[in-house]
């Protein structure tokens, strides 16, 4: 195996791949006007969809964001879009019911269709393409799983799934490492940075006014709103909506105590003989497999290099020393890139809740989504759009994921202590296919 220290290429950058392309914009300086009828804070997927709702229905949207617009996972996801949700439909019918069970589910496929519905009436360019997913089986006992769950109809839409059993895996990827899986053939890719960045243009030509680099530091309730102070500046606000996900601080110490905040680290390869990315990944699809501690990974969207994303390490880490660790589990998936370097290795925090379901609705007036579970690329923006018709008196539903409860812990606060335990165990069971 490569050691550690020749892993990176000469031209090696610690920043996402996806900011080549669409590169964060500088701070313009723009202060937030002294009222609005609405301010969001966080500029990612959730609040730009709040936005363009909001500023398309004619009120005065800021956003704000104490980074680059875009700067958190909006950015640095791995560009796989899924249903989303991950508990199963026996398993959401034995907490809420049949019906509510339905419901969730419903949403997860509506999240998919609005990006594809989006990226479409938008005209963005952003790669965006129905690729289809590989989920393999780690074990032979989760192939099982992964079949007897194929067998059953998911009430509310069909998945199209169908199994791949291990003797003809090659003709979807090129290992042995896993035991078959299933293939979910309508979920899709796309470059986030161009994502976000198309969105962010929809919602300034929609009239919202975004302001950067502009931290808010203290958020009150008044009788008229919110009196929002920022780096910037202050803001009486009519409606405020929380869209920071994994990066919830105690500015809005109840959504805090809701979420678990994860660090997720990936790395883009140097680029990859043709033959050999044809060999390895045939069907272009996006990939994850069953581990508790799961990898993601796919072809970039010039098919010339992976992106191979995951958690490897117990704490939270810097990303050169995460990259060299994911690198030699891509070598263990593909041997035959035993050699090959990393060109980016980066790292963003993605937002996990106590029942692994997306939440959102309102605090005492705040409004809110997140929680997206490592799925958020279409479900955050699907959560914002619905947070924003809401706000702007278009739709006041905001459906399934605002009738279950948003659990918590006694005594969590938002600082992970049990995160690493817990990771030691997960990895534990991984090796041991339990």
């Amino acid at each position: 195996m490569t050691k550690s220290s020749d892993c990176f290429t000469p031209d090696f950058k610690p920043t996402p791949y996806w900011w080549d392309a669409s590169p964060q914009q500088p701070d313009d300086m723009a202060k937030p006007p002294a009222t609005a009828d609405v301010l969001i804070i966080g500029s990612g997927y959730t609040g730009l969809h709040a936005a363009v709702q909001t500023a398309r229905a004619g009120l005065e949207t800021v956003v704000i964001d104490a980074e680059a617009a875009g700067f958190g996972c909006s950015t640095r996801n791995g560009g796989q879009i899924s249903t989303s949700v991950k508990p199963s439909f026996s398993t959401l019918k034995q907490r809420y019911g049949e019906a509510r069970a339905v419901a969730i589910l419903k949403e997860g496929q509506a999240s998919l269709d609005h990006v594809a519905r989006f990226v479409a009436e938008e005209k963005l360019d952003c790669d965006f393409g129905v690729v289809g997913r590989f989920h393999g089986a780690h074990t032979a006992g989760q192939y099982d799983k992964l079949a007897k769950d194929c067998e059953s109809r998911h009430p509310g839409f069909e998945t199209g799934a169908f199994m791949v059993p291990r003797g003809s895996q090659h003709g979807e990827l090129g290992t042995d490492a896993y035991h078959g899986g299933i293939v979910f053939p309508k979920h899709a890719s796309i470059d986030p940075g161009k994502y976000h960045a198309g969105l962010l243009g929809v919602a300034k030509a929609a009239g919202a006014n975004i302001i950067s680099q502009c931290r808010v530091n203290d958020l009150e309730r008044s009788a008229q709103g919110f009196e929002v102070s920022t780096d910037k500046g202050r803001v009486r606000a009519s409606k405020v909506i929380i869209a920071t996900n994994g990066y919830t601080g105690p500015l809005s110490p109840w959504q805090q105590r809701r979420v678990i905040p994860i660090g997720s680290y990936v790395i883009a390869t140097e680029e990859i003989p043709a033959d050999v990315m044809d060999r390895l990944f045939p069907t272009n699809r996006i990939l994850s497999d069953t581990r508790k501690l799961v990898y993601y990974y796919r072809p970039s969207p010039d098919r010339k290099r992976i992106l191979f994303g995951g958690r490897v390490s117990l704490q939270e880490t810097d990303p050169r020393k995460s990259g060299p660790k994911l690198l030699a589990e891509l070598v263990r998936l593909f041997p035959e890139l035993e050699g090959t370097r990393i060109s980016h290795s980066w790292a963003g925090i993605v937002a996990f809740t106590f029942d692994t379901l997306m939440h959102c609705g309102e605090d005492k007036g705040l409004s809110y989504a997140m929680g997206y579970c490592g799925s958020g690329v279409g479900m955050a923006g699907y959560l914002g759009s619905r947070l924003g018709k809401a706000a702007a008196g278009v739709d006041p539903d905001l459906g399934a994921f605002s009738q279950i409860p948003f659990q918590t812990r006694p005594f969590y606060t938002g600082k992970p202590w049990f995160l690493a335990p817990s990771v030691a165990v997960y990895r534990l069971r991984d090796r041991l296919g339990i």
